[in-house]
This record gives structure tokens, sequence and C-alpha cells, in this order.
């Protein structure tokens, strides 16, 4: 018996429940992991919620990220043996597998072994934020050395990523946060320049810390009518990536600065990237590579145990938090 994180009606955080449940053998092209440490994502709030792009199907499972130690491969499975230490990368829906638990079945392709030089907690932490930050950066946005980089929301787990992508890549990344609270953190992350949104004028700030440039790339959780704003500050060609919706009002955004500056804007999720295998293989190798050399180092804000995951999702929705909640396991 294992014990697996379930909930059978959708609601608050108190709907989760830990049950002892028989995990199946994996089947084929599945590989079965002893997990160590699981990774909180905003997507399994929304899931429990109701509020996700599928609708729970109960007894419902969850969870995106794991990190741990193969126990059972399935048939047909390659390159993966028992005792590989690996993480588990989102590359599936919550009615088809659920990492919260003590053992669990994972799809190869959503599989990855991890460098040794991180602890299963840091592995756990990594691949949703490296693989999002990368894909919209680096696969699409061909982010290059001395180009500017707006990033919205940069105190979250994929905008710590984004900075740190940003410098590994020799560019500028420039952090946008409501209050200057986080300031000194994120300058400490990396960030080029810090501007607190909800207290100085975003274009002038944006136009003295770029040395009106312009800027290349915007990597935008938030949306709403700011994006206006930094539509204004863009560099010509420049590309704006919408990865949430934070502020679920519509975006205005000048038709005269997209015509004029041949902008491109568009929706991006990680799942672009998780699903189309050539990618996903340029994904996993740019992250592995900037993992090892430590070019990347996921940041951890706070760890709880399985048994208490309720409270790490009411600390998750409280928003209070820099960088990554995990929970461990075992």
């Amino acid at each position: 018996m294992s014990k697996v994180v379930t909930f059978n009606r959708t609601g608050g955080p108190e709907v989760l429940e830990v049950v002892d449940v028989e995990v199946p053998a994996p089947a084929a092209g599945e590989v079965q992991i002893r997990v160590h440490a699981i990774g909180l994502n905003r997507a399994e709030i929304m899931y429990r919620n109701g509020q996700y792009v599928t609708a729970p199907e109960f007894p419902a499972r969850l969870g995106y990220e794991a990190a741990g130690v193969v126990e059972v491969v399935g048939e047909n499975v390659e390159g993966f043996a028992k005792g590989d230490v690996v993480s588990v990368i989102p590359a599936f829906m919550f009615n088809e597998y659920g990492m919260y638990g003590e053992r669990v079945n994972a799809p190869l392709h959503a599989v990855v072994k991890h460098p040794g030089n991180l602890s299963f907690e840091e592995a756990a932490a990594s691949w949703m934020m490296f693989v999002t930050a990368y894909g919209a950066l680096v696969e699409y946005g061909n982010l290059q050395a001395g180009q500017n980089v707006i990033i919205r929301a940069a105190s979250s787990s994929v905008g710590l990523a984004a900075i740190q992508i940003a410098n590994m890549l020799g560019a500028k990344p420039v952090a946008l946060t409501r209050t200057s609270e986080k300031r000194d953190m994120l300058l400490q992350a990396g960030a080029a320049a810090v501007i607190a949104t909800a207290e100085q004028d975003m274009v002038a700030e944006i136009n003295r810390a770029t040395h009106g440039e312009g800027v290349h790339i915007v990597f935008d959780p938030v949306g709403g009518p700011d994006v206006a704003k930094l539509t204004q500050i863009m560099a010509p060609q420049g590309m704006y990536f919408q990865y949430g919706a934070l502020d679920s009002r519509d975006m205005l955004v000048p038709v005269f600065d997209i015509l004029g500056k041949h902008l491109t804007l568009r929706g991006y999720e990680l799942f672009e990237i998780t699903t189309d295998a050539e990618k996903m293989e340029r994904a996993k190798t740019f992250v592995s590579e900037g993992l090892r050399s430590g070019k990347l180092k996921p940041v951890i804000d706070k760890t709880f145990r399985l048994e208490d995951i309720a409270d790490a999702h009411r600390y998750m929705e409280a928003n209070g938090q820099v960088g990554k909640i995990i929970v461990t396991v075992g």
C-alpha cells in the first residue's frame, strides 16, 4: 500500500485527503517511482477548485512534478532502470497521472534523469519553472546576449527561473513586481533592475533601465490593461509572451505599436514544449546543462510534509512565497 493524495469534491484545501491505495504495476511505456519530493504548482490549486482546463474525475489525483528513484519499469521502456534517480516534468493531464504520493507511475516521455548535484527537493523544484521559461525565452523567443527582457511577477518560481536563464544567455533581465518589498531579493536573484509597478512610473523606469533601447521580449503571466504600457517600450520586432491570466481583464493593445514596430504577441503555455518530443528533448538538454553547471539553481521557499498537503496548498494560496513550495515524502 502507498499513501497518495486524492479528493472527492472540488473546494478548498480541506477537500484533500491522504489515503492508502494499492498502486498498480507500471503499464507499457511507464516507470514506477518511489517519490522523495513533490513540487507544487498553481495549476493544482485551480484543478482542486474546479477552475482548471479539465474537470476532476473523482476520486481525483493531482500533482505535476516529483523527484525520486525508479522502482519498476514497464514494458517497452528503454534508457531507465531500477535505482535511477529521476524527476517528472509536467507533460500529462491530472486525469491521466498524479504525482502526489509515496509511489507513483509516470509516462516515460515525462521522466528525466536529473543531474547528480541536485537534492531531491531541488530536482522537484526545477523542471516546470525552468522549462516554462526556456520555452518562451529560448525555443520561441531566441533571446540573445545583450537583449532586454521584461519579467512580470518576477518573484514567482517561473519569474526567478526566467531571470536565471536571461543571465545564463548574457541578456538583461528587468524584473517587475507590484511593490518594492521584494526589490532586494530580486536584485540578489540576478535582476539587472527592479521596477515596483504600483509605486513607480513603469514606462519611464523601464526606459531608464534599458537606456531607451527598448525591450526585445516581455514574459508575462499577468496581462490586463498594463499590457498597453509595455508595448510602448518594446523594441522593433519585439515578442510578447502571455503565459497566464493573473489579471483576467481584457488586454488593451495599441494597434499602432503592433503595426509600427512589427510586434508579435502570442499566448504561450508549457505544454507547447512538453508535448512535442523534439522540443522536449531540447528543453531537457538546456535545463540539465544549466543545472549541472550551477548557472540554473531552483529557489525553494518552504517545505512541507505529505501529511500536511492541505497546509501547503493554503500557503500557496496566500501568495506570499518567493520561489518554489516543496512537499517531502517518506
